[in-house]
């Protein structure tokens, strides 16, 4: 039994006395232990060594005290795996140095054997299991097939991944291929990391915002509802698209448990967007912890205020940026914490 189970309980729907709280990434970079880590080992590497994975994962919980962990690791594990060469350059982010971007390039991606090529994912969940004691809840991810789509063809982070989007509008039939290739991957590697321990999923649809809504229902939620409905039954699955306000009222009857709000959409928004019956994860900017603590504690008890305290996830509407002081994390932390109706 997992001794602190506000966060699954939220995800069912129970009463709660306060919402559960973690961060998007919170497992790194604005962490000064995580740093000395980084200075000693590339990025894959901290990912492929289930050691330093389980060390990175735990070390927020210790230090910031949230109410779920989530493991270290990244979304672009998956086309490794499936054949294409990402490399983590310093300065630049995701490096493909061979974006697929024709239909023999497709035809190249594999869909590999996820416990072969992804088994130290597998081993760094046990270990991390062992780590936290029950502790707390663990939490295993996956990008949207859409965003994996968006590194692999546009071969590096963009503003508005116009070659990714001009493959799909050009080529739609490789591009739903190599959707699909990548929708069957993301779920085997689930179920692997739904056996191997953890506790909920989150699927990461990190770039969904960039297409309009009809495009996102053609090249970006299909396939994160095909997910959805292989996982349901087995764990809680969380659904985040950035910038997807527009499909909330879908996703949110999608059998997902929660979904996750980026800072753009209200609180009021949001529930009416999703009929006020689903659990709501968000939605804090992320820059809004370079504001002092003590005002970040009044901003996370107005959103607890307007979200409601049942049925809803304290988070940030993404990821904790890298030079956020650790007591401002602490801060946002403690206010969920200190909170009471």
């Amino acid at each position: 039994m997992i001794k602190n189970d506000l966060f699954l309980r939220a995800l069912k729907g129970e009463t709660v006395d306060r919402p559960p709280v973690w961060m998007m990434r919170q497992a790194g970079r604005y962490l000064p232990d995580f740093m000395k880590l980084k200075e000693k080992y590339d990025f894959f590497t901290r990912c492929r060594t289930p050691e330093l994975a389980t060390e990175i994962t735990v070390m927020p919980i210790n230090q910031v005290g949230p109410d779920a962990a989530i493991l270290f690791s990244d979304i672009l594990v998956i086309p490794q795996a499936m054949n294409i060469e990402v490399e983590m350059k310093p300065g630049v982010g995701p490096w493909l140095p061979n974006p697929v971007r024709t239909s023999k390039d497709v035809e190249k991606v594999i869909v590999p054997n996820v416990h072969e090529e992804l088994g130290y994912v597998m081993d760094a969940i046990k270990m991390t299991k062992q780590a936290l004691n029950d502790e707390v809840p663990l939490i295993g991810f996956a990008g949207s097939p859409w965003t994996i789509l968006c590194y692999t063809v546009q071969g590096q982070g963009s503003k508005n991944f116009d070659i990714a989007k001009k493959f799909c509008f050009t080529n739609p039939v490789a591009a739903h291929i190599l959707l699909q290739k990548i929708t069957d991957t993301t779920i085997a590697y689930l179920k692997a990391k739904v056996a191997a321990g953890v506790d909920a999923v989150q699927i990461f649809d990190s770039w969904g915002g960039m297409l309009s809504p009809t495009d996102y229902q053609i090249f970006s939620w299909q396939y994160m509802q095909q997910i959805i409905d292989a996982l349901k039954d087995e764990v809680p699955v969380i659904a985040f698209g950035k910038g997807c306000w527009f499909a909330l009222d879908e996703m949110s009857k999608s059998g997902a448990s929660a979904l996750g709000i980026d800072w753009t959409c209200s609180a009021r928004n949001a529930r009416y967007l999703t009929g006020g019956k689903i659990t709501l994860q968000g939605n804090l900017d992320p820059t809004r912890l370079y504001s002092p603590p003590a005002e970040i504690r009044k901003m996370v008890h107005q959103m607890i205020d307007e979200f409601g305290k049942d049925r809803y996830i304290v988070n940030l509407g993404h990821g904790i940026l890298p030079d956020i002081p650790v007591e401002n994390a602490r801060a946002f932390v403690d206010a969920v914490k200190e909170y009471s109706k």
